[in-house]
């Protein structure tokens, strides 16, 4: 069985985000970039799984500037087979249709029985692109899975709902997506990191994926032109210095008066 992974490099969380005044997008050399957490937690429960089954073949798979293999080379440490790397400048700024073409192309090329992804990254948090791909490659999805159990044919996991908890099941090949409910994922040992340095790491260019793209109605033009327009972009101004309130004997009525002002008593 091949299970595929996608992993997503994401500025640090715990760093400033900086927006670029220039295109409108993250200037991902303000902080340092890492792979989102989401989907390192994807990768840990297909990582057990196929230490408890055997006979699985991991892959880890992104879409990225060429300056964050490294975080991929960490997806190999954790335990991944192989990894996938769909770099090409002409990508920049792709939106999220584009992009989920650009996967779908990828992922049909590979042939995965199973492609595991987060629900939502933490830098775009648009929480469609397991269904999206499932639409392209035209299969059935399972998303927001709380727990899951992959066999030989098919997928089952539970996700919450309004009401409660609802059991699905999807026949494989599919897409499934988790949730922050799964297992924290482990850090790499050094035997791991020492061993990704060997493992295989593909890298991919719009033009190696031009087949796959005919293949799901989404032709490589000649100019890859980007699909949304930045307006107007600047720096968000300093906040400014709140106001002291020392009690003197009127504390509640300034309290209660500012809180009126805005509003919010």
């Amino acid at each position: 069985m091949k299970i595929v992974v996608l992993v997503k490099p994401v500025p640090d969380t715990f760093g400033d985000r900086v927006l670029s005044l220039e295109t409108g997008l993250a200037d991902r050399a303000a902080s340092e970039t890492v792979l989102d957490e989401i989907t390192e937690r994807a990768l840990e429960t297909v990582i057990r799984h196929a230490e408890a089954s055997g006979d699985v073949e991991v892959v880890a798979m992104t879409m990225a500037p060429a300056e964050s293999q490294s975080t991929l080379r960490k997806a190999l440490a954790m335990g991944a087979a192989a990894a996938v790397h769909i770099a090409d400048e002409r990508l920049a700024g792709a939106d999220l249709v584009r992009t989920a073409q650009v996967l779908a192309a990828a992922l049909r090329r590979a042939g995965a029985d199973l492609v595991v992804t987060g629900n939502g990254s933490t830098d775009g948090s648009g929480g469609v692109m397991p269904s999206m791909l499932a639409e392209l490659l035209e299969l059935p999805a399972a998303t927001r899975l709380e727990t899951i159990e992959i066999t030989a044919d098919a997928v089952r996991g539970t996700r919450e709902t309004d009401g409660g908890t609802q059991a699905v099941t999807a026949p494989l090949p599919a897409i499934v997506s988790i949730t922050e409910r799964m297992p924290d994922p482990r850090f790499p040992a050094l035997k791991g990191i020492m061993g990704a340095k060997k493992k295989p790491l593909e890298v991919l260019s719009l033009d190696d994926l031009a087949g796959e793209l005919e293949g799901i109605g989404a032709p490589l033009e000649e100019t890859e032109e980007p699909r949304s327009i930045m307006l107007a972009a600047a720096q968000r101004p300093p906040r400014e210095a709140g106001e002291i309130i020392t009690d003197d004997g009127t504390a509640a009525e300034r309290i209660a008066a500012f809180l009126a002002d805005r509003r919010l008593a």
